[in-house]
């Protein structure tokens, strides 16, 4: 038997004058005595987490009743064309929030969210948690990929000085911890963000970075000989894909120059760097772009986003709301403030759900992106009026890899564990792992509805 075609390594870049650009993966790299008809992702496992603060308006998040989905609530109404890939789950608690001796119910909340354990209350650098759910499914994927994780978010990365009730910034404004010591701070410099995944200064100096943008090339013209010889190489599928991948990084540093050349006509926002779009809508979607492009270039398997952190203050004219987000968050069941934080919640879910839609329709093996990665959205807090930690609204998204069902709404019994779901999904990252914080035990009826 005689195999003809060309095989490429996992690892394969494109490189030229200090850039590098990684590759999504392709049928060629699939080794052709091995391939027997499976595609380079067969294997790749994916794990997403959106958390979002300050609560949830809680009647525009449950639906009346359990059972088949015959449309999203109105909170999740973005994603009703995708409906069959949610799955809404109740009765869910992280009772770990309730027994931190100290701080406030927000820093509680974002501070044991993935990792159901009570954290030390300090004001100062001295905090003390532990491992989060996401990156102990990291430490899996790691060997597979160049980046263990990816942390983002919108607001303030902030780790030291004191938040929500006397508590460190660490404990709000981050829900990943690498271990109990070292809280992992979100990026939300779309500039940063790409210069990690496609960095091209050929050093991690300051100076060096902004000589490279004053250039004002593209990342692409650097590396524009290693494309043309690519094409010698892949087959009429695998040109498509990349394509259309390399077609969305130019896209995607057209919009950082546009915001970096808007905010240096602009009086700077004290607290927000260079190359953050003032509209959060604008700001959401390009990081969800570079995250979608991450995981399509298999830099990175795992992932944590902060739509917001803990008692955010951000107002939202732009659909409504001109309100602070926190102090409308205690509406007092006031139908008309209900409503307004409903806006909210929708305006965010809305931003991920531009994610999950991105996700379908790039494809891979015999489905799409969507099919082969996990998300759970949610946050701890549910009625944000309360503060209370139980019933909290949790949605998991696509997995049909593994066998989710979605379209579906249950409960699961009264103040069943979050980190009982949290070792269910790591189950399906392939993670041996046995107990996380105050679990019991994995949650059932993911796959089915018994």
């Amino acid at each position: 038997m005689i195999i003809t075609r060309k095989h490429l390594s996992r690892r394969t870049v494109l490189r030229g004058f200090g850039a590098t650009i990684a590759l999504p993966l392709l049928d060629a790299m699939v080794p052709a005595l091995t391939a027997q008809g499976k595609t380079a992702a067969a294997a790749v496992k994916r794990l997403g987490v959106f958390y979002v603060p300050n609560g949830m308006s809680m009647p525009y998040w449950f639906p009346n009743s359990e059972g088949a989905l015959k449309e999203l609530p109105p909170t999740l109404a973005s994603l009703n064309e995708l409906k069959d890939r949610v799955l809404l789950c109740g009765g869910l608690a992280d009772e770990p929030a309730n027994q931190v001796k100290g701080g406030g119910d927000h820093a509680r909340s974002a501070g044991t969210f993935l990792t159901g354990v009570p954290f030390k209350f300090t004001g100062g650098a001295d905090v003390f948690g532990s491992v989060s759910m996401d990156q102990i499914a990291a430490r899996q994927t790691e060997r597979e990929t160049q980046l263990a994780s990816l942390e983002l978010g919108i607001e303030s990365n902030a780790m030291l000085g004191s938040c929500d009730g006397g508590s460190s910034c660490a404990y709000t404004n981050t829900i990943a911890w690498r271990n109990p010591t070292t809280p992992l701070p979100i990026e939300n410099d779309p500039r940063a963000v790409f210069e990690r995944l496609f960095g091209t200064s050929g050093s991690t100096d300051r100076t060096a970075q902004a000589a490279r943008r004053r250039r004002d090339r593209s990342i692409l013209d650097f590396v524009a000989a290693e494309v043309g010889g690519l094409d010698r190489v892949v087959g009429a599928g695998d040109k498509i894909k990349v394509t259309e991948y390399l077609d969305s990084v130019r896209d995607i540093e057209r919009r950082i120059q546009m915001a970096e050349a808007q905010n240096s006509r602009e009086l700077p926002v004290v607290e927000q760097p260079i190359g953050v779009p003032s509209d959060y809508g604008e700001h959401a979607r390009l990081m969800m772009d570079l995250l979608a492009l991450a995981y399509q270039t298999d830099l990175t398997r795992v992932s944590t986003f902060m739509l917001a952190r803990e008692v955010s203050a951000h107002a939202y004219p732009e659909i409504g709301v001109s309100d602070s987000h926190h102090p409308l968050s205690h509406h007092q069941d006031e139908p008309a403030k209900l409503e307004r934080l409903h806006k909210i919640n929708e305006y965010h879910f809305r931003q991920f759900a531009y994610l999950v839609k991105k996700l379908d329709t790039i494809t891979e093996g015999d489905g799409t992106m969507l099919d082969s990665t996990v998300f759970m959205y949610g946050t701890g807090i549910s009625d944000s009026n309360t503060h209370f930690h139980d019933d909290l609204p949790i949605a998991i998204v696509g997995g049909k890899n593994a066998g989710i069902k979605g379209g579906r709404f249950f409960r699961y019994p009264k103040a069943t564990p979050l980190t009982n779901m949290h070792l269910t999904i790591l189950e399906y990252m392939g993670v041996p792992a046995e107990t996380l914080g105050d679990s019991t035990g994995k949650v059932s009826r993911l796959t089915t509805d018994a």
